[in-house]
């Protein structure tokens, strides 16, 4: 007796070990793939920022008057920062480009080089349509002398976003389901184990809420603590990413990985809880027959 004790014991210890590893891997999958999603917005999001394009200021300008519509400028929401490039700047940046100095090359010329501005915009300002609609209001300026911009490779960006955002979602979506599936059929086979104290409950004219409740409260702490372990194991591969590449640092936000440990923990308890709620209420009104199949 002491040793069929002893084995049952056992087998319920692996049957909840396995469950809890199945939910905890699962959550952890979602977790990541959550986290991969973070790192690959905010990498669009950086790109799309550093797109923007050069005012060119028209020739005797004042200074003053330059950095006055560089404020006009800083205070449009979809300017994200502005930069003033002086005649002198823009010099010295040519000089170090070309490798000698341009001033000693013109000799007599006059420097035709001309002031102008830096704009980067804000992410989702950072398209075709939005930046041309900019450009005619820059325009209009009677101090500027045109607006330059790379169209075709603000076009190339956005295009492979959009792609990469498709793809995405695809993956994200198929994720979802298999998670939902694996988690249902993981508490399925435990509340399958307990068909018949279920039955037997019912037997003894137990109502469906109170059988239900002890299972539920069983499988939605196992769905937390799976979430909580999940968790663990994300955040030793989190650390491992921002070891090996600390650029991450600078394009993420600890706001954003909240979100996603408290989704990967609301999940955790909310699909176990789904699944418990249906699993069970198949056995209590399945036919006796059905409970040996």
């Amino acid at each position: 007796m002491q040793t069929d004790n002893t084995s049952t014991k056992r087998r319920l210890r692996g049957s909840y070990l396995i469950s809890l590893m199945s939910i905890m891997l699962v959550l952890f999958v979602l977790g990541l793939f959550s986290s991969l999603v973070l790192f690959a917005n905010n990498i669009s999001d950086y790109i799309k920022e550093n797109i923007g394009f050069e005012i060119v200021m028209k020739k005797g300008v004042k200074e003053k008057d330059i950095l006055d519509y560089q404020k006009t400028l800083e205070k449009k929401d979809y300017v994200k920062s502005t930069t003033y490039i002086s005649k002198e700047e823009a010099t010295r940046r040519l000089t170090e480009d070309l490798g000698e100095d341009i001033l000693e090359w013109l000799g007599d010329v006059e420097n035709p080089l001309l002031p102008s501005i830096d704009v980067r915009f804000q992410s989702e300002y950072a398209n075709n349509d939005s930046i041309a609609k900019i450009e005619q209001w820059v325009l209009k300026n009677k101090n500027v002398k045109e607006v330059y911009f790379q169209k075709s490779l603000i076009h190339s960006i956005n295009k492979n976003v959009n792609k990469i955002g498709a793809v995405i979602l695809v993956i994200g979506l198929a994720l979802l389901v298999m998670a939902v599936t694996l988690i249902s059929h993981t508490v399925r086979l435990s509340v399958y184990s307990k068909r018949f104290v279920v039955r037997s409950m019912q037997l003894v004219g137990a109502t469906e809420g109170f059988i239900i409740k002890p299972f539920m409260k069983y499988f939605v702490i196992q769905g937390l603590i799976g979430a909580v372990l999940s968790l663990v194991l994300l955040t030793v591969f989190i650390s491992m990413a921002f070891s090996s590449v600390p650029e991450l640092g600078l394009i993420t936000n600890i706001g954003s990985f909240v979100v996603i440990y408290l989704t990967v923990i609301i999940l955790g308890g909310l699909l176990t809880t789904l699944s418990t709620y249906f699993s069970m209420l198949k056995y209590l009104h399945a036919d006796i027959d059905d409970l040996y199949e």
